[in-house]
């Protein structure tokens, strides 16, 4: 397979890195994403617990801080894209970590201070969320040069099993400082890891190289918009960007309607609530250890397209499943077999989409889709809110199970006889450039 070798693809994941020197910067930058996960694990759901608990804040206002701070971050981003794009990597993650530290660290100030403001909490949680779309726009540009392309789907193994077992481990420790010491606890762990993940990144010494240059004559509005003209210039990038706004969408409203499900529809307890969420991110620490043994034996877009499509194929046991215990086991078991699809297909595509990319373009390919998710999701949740108070929560499930089924259809499966013929002709599927005006 000479062309997959060459491209970093089905190739040993376990090879060692250039050099000493460049296997210590990757653990520093290691260190620095695992540092700020753990915090952001400890303190998920923190502004709004600050909100309910600290403000009193109504329910309305609960919902209202997440959806300001998911549309201001994605409308701050959109023209810091290129400025990320045509400057160094490591200086503007660094300063996204110390910009979401300085954020969460007013709040017990201001809160011990008795001056702590709803909008105050709507600025932070706005600002959150652009430090966590500029870092990772910009951490994923970083990694791309910093790591040998024949690690690539290693190294982004073991992001994501460090998402996976943050978010897994996290919560829970989470829930125990708050009860413990307050909310504004885990406020502090979190900006806490920012700046601990600040002196990670700070410590490493591989010079980056040049950044790209703008073209001359282009208007900012074509260099901001240039991450959506680049993945739909790709035909591959195109259809995987389609089915992970809809399946991302589609996660991120059945949340809340499973929980509902759950608690009222089923009767279970909350203990078996939260042993139905917690119990089965396990799978997708899993799925994400052995991700690189199965691309390096099966290959990148076999991996990609057929644990795309198996990630799909579980919401719909959910609804079905009974109020005993058998329910509950089909319940875990459903998500189970989603998350380690999940933890399998993730860095599958996190690597296939670095390689894709072309250089100038990865961090604006980045920023725009996760801009597209913040837009995205709430839409989704609505949606299935509506459905819901019109249906019930057990139909509005089963309509989100079918949108996902549809998705599968929507993956590129064109691409997987060129991966065959590419590891017999030694060709590959290059990526393309934007297309010009």
């Amino acid at each position: 397979m000479a062309a997959d070798r060459a491209a970093g693809i089905g190739v040993d994941p376990h090879l060692p890195p250039a050099s000493g020197g460049a296997q210590r910067e990757v653990r520093q930058a290691w260190a620095a994403y695992a540092v700020s996960q753990a915090g952001s694990g400890v303190g998920a759901g923190a502004l709004p617990l600050v909100a309910i608990l600290t403000l009193d804040a109504s329910d309305w206002q609960v919902s209202l801080l997440a959806a300001v701070a998911g549309v201001a971050g994605a409308v701050t981003i959109m023209p810091l894209g290129p400025w990320l794009e045509f400057h160094r990597k490591r200086p503007a993650m660094i300063s996204a970590d110390v910009l979401r530290c300085v954020a969460l660290l007013s709040v017990p100030v201001a809160a011990w201070l008795d001056k702590l403001t709803f909008g105050q909490l709507c600025a932070v949680a706005a600002a959150q969320t652009v430090g966590t779309i500029g870092s990772s726009a910009a951490s994923t540009a970083f990694l791309k040069h910093l790591v040998p392309a024949a690690r690539l789907t290693a190294i982004n193994s073991r992001w994501e099993t460090t998402t996976w077992t943050a978010s897994t481990a996290g919560p829970p420790v989470g829930g125990l400082l708050v009860s413990r010491f307050g909310a504004l606890a885990t406020v502090l762990v979190d900006a806490a890891s920012f700046a601990a993940s600040a002196v990670f990144l700070a410590r490493i010494r591989q010079p980056e190289p040049r950044p790209a240059a703008p073209r001359q004559g282009r208007h900012s509005v074509w260099e901001m918009t240039a991450g959506w003209r680049h993945i739909a210039a790709h035909p591959v990038l195109r259809r995987l960007f389609a089915h992970a706004l809809i399946f991302g969408g589609c996660i991120v409203a059945s949340t809340p309607l499973i929980a509902v499900l759950m608690l009222r529809g089923l009767g279970f307890r909350p203990a078996e609530y939260g042993l139905a969420l917690g119990l089965p991110c396990a799978a997708g620490v899993l799925g994400s250890l052995v991700a690189p043994r199965i691309i390096a034996r099966t290959g990148l877009m076999r991996v990609l397209l057929v644990a795309g499509a198996a990630r799909c194929l579980w919401m719909g046991i959910i609804p079905l499943a009974p109020g005993t215990p058998a329910g509950l086991a089909m319940i875990v078991s459903a998500d189970t077999a989603l998350l380690f699809a999940a933890g399998v297909f993730n860095p599958a595509f996190a690597t296939y989409r670095m390689h894709a990319t072309a250089d100038g373009y990865l961090a604006r390919v980045a920023a725009a889709w996760a801009v597209s998710g913040k837009i995205a999701q709430p839409a989704m949740i609505a949606a299935g809110g509506l459905a819901a108070a019109l249906l019930g929560a057990r139909t509005a499930l089963l309509l989100l199970a079918a949108v996902l089924l549809a998705t599968i259809v929507i993956l590129p499966w064109q691409a997987w006889p060129r991966t065959r013929r590419a590891a017999s002709t030694g060709t590959a599927d290059a990526p393309r450039s934007e297309t010009p005006a």
